[in-house]
C-alpha cells in the first residue's frame, strides 16, 4: 500500500498544490487532496488545520502545503504540537528538513518558487530519511516544547 500524504492550499497555493498533487501520484504515492479546490479566497489558518488534522488522526503520515508565500501556512502548521513544517526554497533544504529535523510536512509558497524546484525539493522530502543520532535529542526537544 502507498504511502499517502495530504496536500492543503489556500488560494494562493492552489496552482501549485494541484501540480504536486499529480506528481506524487505520478512517483508512487498516495495523495490525498484537502483543497482549496479554486482560487477563491480561503483563510490559510483552515487549510494548515485541515492537514494536521489528517497526519493526527492517522490518515496521513506526511503533507504538503501551499499559499502564497508560504509563511502564514507554515506558521499555521507549527500551532500543532505534532506538526514540524518546514518552509522550502531549494534542495538543501528539503534535504536538511528532513535528515535533521523529521519534518513532517514541507511548505511551498505558490507565488515564490518555481514548479521545477518544487517539485525536485518535493521529491527529496519523500525519498529522504531522518538521521537520528544527535538530531534525534534535538528533536525530541521540540515535542518537549510543544507540551509546555
Amino acid at each position: 500500500m502507498a504511502e499517502t500524504i495530504a496536500f492543503a492550499a489556500d488560494h494562493g497555493g492552489f496552482e501549485l498544490k494541484n501540480l504536486l498533487v499529480e506528481k506524487v501520484r505520478a512517483e508512487g504515492f498516495e495523495p490525498l487532496d484537502l483543497g482549496t479546490y479554486s482560487t477563491d479566497s480561503v483563510d490559510y489558518p483552515d487549510m494548515a488545520a485541515k492537514l494536521a488534522e489528517a497526519i493526527k488522526s492517522g490518515k496521513a503520515s506526511r503533507g504538503v502545503l501551499c499559499c502564497g508565500t508560504g509563511i502564514g501556512i507554515s506558521i499555521a502548521a507549527n500551532r500543532f504540537p505534532f506538526i514540524r513544517a518546514a518552509l522550502i526554497h531549494d534542495a538543501f533544504g528539503a534535504r536538511l528538513c528532513r535528515e535533521h529535523n523529521d519534518a513532517n510536512v514541507i511548505v511551498f509558497g505558490g507565488r515564490t518558487i518555481g514548479t521545477e524546484v518544487a517539485y525536485d525539493c518535493l521529491h527529496i522530502f519523500l525519498t529522504t530519511a531522518f538521521a537520528g543520532g544527535r538530531h534525534a535529542r534535538r528533536v525530541e526537544k521540540l515535542a518537549t516544547i510543544a507540551k509546555e
